[in-house]
């Protein structure tokens, strides 16, 4: 049975806070939430990933004090989690962004801060203390990739995040058909809507809806949420190639991430430009579908990246035993997505960092009972060999969005 109370501290597991998400967020906010591209084959491949391997656990070992710290560009963190960069948070909370950001500040890990965020730069910077990274999606007018690289450094962000992955826009089906044209809902989305007044009351408390800021900085126009979406899908740069990424690195000083690679080729290749570090991401099944998982890549990539750049993923990430198994095959860390949006959307930034807290402990569980005391002791002794099962069926919304 999975909790289904409103009272945030008795979500037990990230799937408890999940169906907590469901029962407050109109259907096609929720759909925005869990949808993948096309049949959702890579969706479902981001959780079975986890499910193929076995582990093997060593007994006798003093586990009285688990570690869960890792360094992770010179800097100690008390956990191998980054908050990763994810759009539209204003319409799952008020605040969205603000309150994920002060989560991920309680918890002392690095927030990843989308270019589609609802809150500014500078208003994100001054909930942290902690790392702050500024994703970018490059467009075809440089000058706006020019615009937020100087506020992101006038903001003291530590690391900026490229995202590689979304020339164009994934074919989310299901997302679509909430949609009569284009960032205008149909009648019975619209309808559905009225039936969740304290979302509509959360959300609109401010008198308006929540909006891409950072956009309106650069154009100096203000737009709705739909027609600032519409401006920049009209404005993504499909033509960006490995050339433009020394443009980018001539402008950003500080660690450099691309984001989005699937291939050990390209992880090559970004080593050769001189990135930072790299996150295997398929974009939580949201872009092209039938891809395969980044957990699949992983210790092919680290056999000649481990050391040499710092490796991250993500994708499908929602137990503390998949973040040890991701440790274990090569990951320095892992960006979390929709694990920490399900606590977001139940309850703010206490969700947020109920989530935080869920996957905390379930990795120090796991960690003491499979007999290694620290994220460093970790490696791909933890898996039996010949004991791989086949994979269990990926858990689905069970009450998926009409």
């Amino acid at each position: 049975m999975y909790q289904t109370s409103r009272r945030i501290e008795r979500a037990v597991t990230i799937e408890d806070l999940r169906r907590s998400a469901h029962r407050r967020l109109p259907a096609f906010v929720a759909e925005y939430l869990e949808g993948g591209a096309e049949n959702e084959v890579t969706l479902a491949r981001n959780r079975t990933a986890f499910s193929r391997r076995t582990l093997a656990p060593c007994a006798l070992v003093d586990v009285s004090a688990v570690d869960l710290s890792t360094t992770l560009f010179g800097k100690r963190l008390p956990l191998p989690f980054v908050v990763a960069p994810t759009g539209l948070n204003g319409l799952l909370a008020d605040q969205g962004d603000l309150q994920l950001a002060a989560a991920a500040a309680r918890a002392g890990i690095p927030f990843a801060q989308s270019m589609v965020s609802m809150a500014t730069i500078e208003a994100v910077a001054r909930c942290l203390d902690t790392p702050h990274w500024m994703q970018l999606y490059v467009l075809r007018e440089r000058a706006f990739a020019e615009h937020l690289i100087e506020r992101a450094l006038a903001a003291q962000c530590a690391a900026l995040v490229l995202t590689v992955d979304g020339p164009v826009y994934g074919n989310r089906e299901w997302d679509r058909r909430h949609y009569a044209r284009p960032a205008v809902l149909d009648w019975p989305s619209r309808l559905e809507t009225l039936a969740h007044p304290r979302w509509i009351a959360d959300i609109w408390r401010r008198g308006r809806g929540p909006r891409f800021v950072n956009v309106e900085t650069y154009t100096g126009t203000r737009m709705s949420a739909p027609q600032t979406a519409h401006w920049l899908r009209e404005r993504m740069d499909a033509s960006l190639h490995w050339s433009d990424l020394a443009w980018l690195r001539a402008r950003w000083p500080r660690p450099l991430i691309v984001k989005g690679l699937l291939a050990a080729d390209d992880v090559r290749r970004a080593i050769d430009a001189g990135v930072d570090g790299v996150v295997l991401s398929n974009h939580g099944g949201r872009q092209l579908d039938l891809v395969g998982s980044p957990l699949d890549l992983l210790p092919q990539v680290a056999r000649f990246a481990k050391g040499r750049i710092a490796l991250l993923m993500d994708s499908g990430i929602r137990r503390g035993s998949d973040v040890a198994q991701a440790l274990a095959l090569g990951a320095d860390a892992v960006l979390v997505g929709r694990a920490v949006l399900y606590g977001l959307a139940a309850g703010s930034e206490a969700g947020a960092a109920r989530a935080l807290a869920i996957l905390a402990d379930e990795l120090t569980r796991t960690l003491a009972l499979l007999g290694r005391p620290t994220v460093d002791a970790l490696d791909a002794s933890i898996f039996a060999e010949g004991m791989h099962t086949g994979p269990v069926p990926a858990m689905r919304p069970s009450a998926r969005p009409a």
